[in-house]
This record gives C-alpha cells, structure tokens and sequence, in this order.
C-alpha cells in the first residue's frame, strides 16, 4: 500500500515523521512524502531545525486515489501552515470524503478541522487543541490513541510520547 504523509515545507516534529514512515515501512507499505512545494522539507526536533527529508511528490499532484491511507505528523508549524493552503486542505478532505485511512497525531488534528471532517467523530491531540476541536463539533478525549471507524477510519494520538501506541494502531489498520 501507499501511504502519503502530508507536510508543510517546514516545522514538522521529526520524530513524527520519521518514527511513522519506518513502522509503515516496516510493515511493507510504501510511504510517500507530499508536501506543499517540491525540493526538501525542514523537520523540528521541537523548536530546533533537525534533519531535511526529499519530496515525493507536491500536494497540487498528488490525488487520494494514488494513495490507501493518508498520515499527518505534527508539530505546531506544519498543520498551522498546511490549513492555510487549499490544495492540502482539499486533499485531506478528499481521504475522507473516499473512506480511506487517516492518521493524525499532536497538533495534526488542526488540518482536519479547516477540512471540516471532524464533526460527529472522536479524537485525541495535543491538549491545546481541544477547544478548536470540541467547537469544529468534535468530541476530544484525552487518551494515547483514539481509533473512530466511521466514514473513514480515523486514528489520533497526543504526543510524540505516544508514538508506540500510535504506530501499533495505524499498522493494524493498514492490514485490515
């Protein structure tokens, strides 16, 4: 399976990206990176630059039909950038909209919120976010990970600390 995990150009958490992509991998999928320019994006090891990563593949080419599961990492730069552009927003509500897989984590949930595609569902984030989300009519709880089998299957976690948890749910999920 492919797997797209979507990103700004900057301010992703490394270990979000990185600690997904090699459990996905690992469990035979293909990840792709797609991000809202092409070249390499700048991961964050919280407020310090980290490592870059290649793009696979701009958000204005990517469509969900080329992918099976969509997976936002966090950091609180990357979804605050990626709700300001239409063509990611369009494209995370397009996952949804076709039932496929979405995977968020941390300060991700943001995106899924200007994509209008939390109402009704049970999720979990950073806890700063759970007033966006309980008024985008969404119900937060504050748990490791929340998976909501709904229209789309959705899979939430909190932290970085969770990302054992996470990881687990996002892998079950992919097999089925």
């Amino acid at each position: 399976m492919r797997i797209a995990f979507l990103m700004a150009p900057e301010g992703v958490e490394q270990v979000e990206l990185t600690e997904p992509w090699k459990a996905v991998k690992d469990a035979g999928h293909t990840p792709r990176l797609v991000s809202t320019t092409a070249g390499r994006i700048q991961a964050f090891n919280h407020l310090d630059e980290a490592d870059t990563f290649q793009v696979d593949q701009t958000v204005d080419e990517a469509a969900a039909d080329q992918y099976e599961a969509l997976l936002l990492p966090g950091g609180v730069a990357n979804p605050d950038a990626l709700r300001l552009d239409d063509d990611a927003v369009r494209l995370v509500k397009t996952f949804c909209e076709t039932g496929k897989l979405v995977a968020a984590i941390c300060h991700a949930p943001w995106t899924l919120i200007e994509a209008d595609v939390v109402r009704g569902r049970t999720l979990t984030s950073w806890p700063s976010l759970e007033t966006d989300l309980r008024n985008a009519g969404a119900h937060w709880v504050d748990e490791e990970v929340v998976v909501d089998e709904g229209t789309y299957t959705l899979v939430t976690s909190r932290k970085p600390g969770d990302l054992k948890v996470f990881n687990d749910a996002v892998v079950t999920q992919l097999s089925g």
